[in-house]
């Protein structure tokens, strides 16, 4: 006897469940990794900027709200390592520089991670040797041959450097971004005075300052200047380099919200406004310092760390010692 075949009404409710399920399952997957959909900000209290993960750059550039800084990475399989383990957790921002002498190690690691170039977001930073029109397009050009790399999407002065020069060094890398090489400039170390003077002369304003910036030492004018002027902050050693992770307020306060000081630290650095770069070449703590999507401070909360402040630099302060 022939079986009759059962009309869409009658079949298994379940069975259709599951074949729309694995007709799905590839368009949402790539809907949460565009970060149309993100797992980590779903439950949170987190502003819009935090559901894509990005802040737009005052040329319309998307620069991801954390990244991976490499200062002290030693160049070789440490810095190549750390960097394909980043980009596998899901990082998408690599910080170098010129004085890291790990550019040649970071480059080979985003080509070879797998990850579409157009997803990386890669930092460098000119250092103040190379100050100078000639010298710094000259510089310019080693640093994307030691990356291996087509164009960087941001090329920061390392310092303010030599005041004599500051200008044409500029002029330089506007010329390279005309040319295609960098998507966006801008500057670390930059004091106020260091960046009305740049403004007075540049033809295209800096995107970016990179600053040390923690709890424990906030910058409040030149942050405040950089607001007003649509310049983004990044927020080197946002970690205080270890030297407060210890320290009873942000322990007590970890364990309330059941996180690590350091993802404390992270937090407070994405809800002041900026873009923190916590370096690690382990995968756990890098792992770590993504996953702080997942919470809010509360207001109370943020003013108990804004009142840490202790003017504490852990490096060097060419805010303050570069000449203007």
């Amino acid at each position: 006897m022939k079986r009759r075949r059962r009309t869409p009404a009658e079949r298994p409710r379940g069975l259709i469940l599951l074949v729309k399920a694995i007709v799905l399952a590839p368009l949402l997957g790539y809907i949460v990794y565009k970060g149309v959909i993100n797992p980590n900000t779903q439950n949170s209290e987190s502003n819009s900027s935090e559901m894509t993960n990005f802040v737009k750059l005052n040329n319309g550039v998307q620069l991801p709200l954390i990244g991976l800084g490499v200062y002290k990475s030693t160049p070789g399989n440490e810095t190549y390592d750390a960097v394909i383990s980043a980009l596998k957790l899901g990082y998408r921002h690599i910080d170098t520089a010129q004085m890291y002498q790990n550019e040649v190690d970071v480059g080979k690691a985003v080509r070879d991670s797998g990850v579409p170039r157009s997803e990386i977001f890669v930092t460098t930073k000119l250092w103040r040797s190379e100050w100078g029109h000639q010298r710094a397009t000259s510089a310019i050009q080693a640093s994307l041959q030691r990356l291996g790399l087509e164009y960087v999407d941001l090329l920061l002065l390392h310092c303010p450097g030599d005041a004599a020069t500051r200008a044409e060094t500029w002029r330089a890398l506007e010329e390279a971004v005309t040319k295609g090489l960098i998507r966006s400039i801008g500057v670390s170390n930059f004091g106020v005075a260091h960046l009305e003077k740049l403004l007075s002369t540049a033809q295209i304003p800096p995107a970016v300052n990179q600053i040390e910036l923690h709890p424990f030492l906030q910058w409040r004018e030149v942050v405040g200047y950089c607001k007003e002027k649509g310049i983004v902050l990044e927020a080197y050693s946002p970690l205080v380099k270890s030297q407060k992770l210890q320290e009873p307020v942000l322990a007590s306060m970890a364990e309330r919200y059941q996180v690590t000081p350091a993802q404390l630290l992270i937090r407070w650095s994405l809800q002041s406004g900026f873009v923190p770069l916590p370096k690690s070449v382990n995968p756990k703590r890098q792992a770590e310092n993504l996953d702080v999507f997942g919470f809010s401070l509360s207001d109370a909360d943020m003013q108990t760390l804004d009142g840490l402040e202790q003017d504490l630099v852990t490096g060097w302060d060419p805010i303050r010692n570069d000449p203007v």
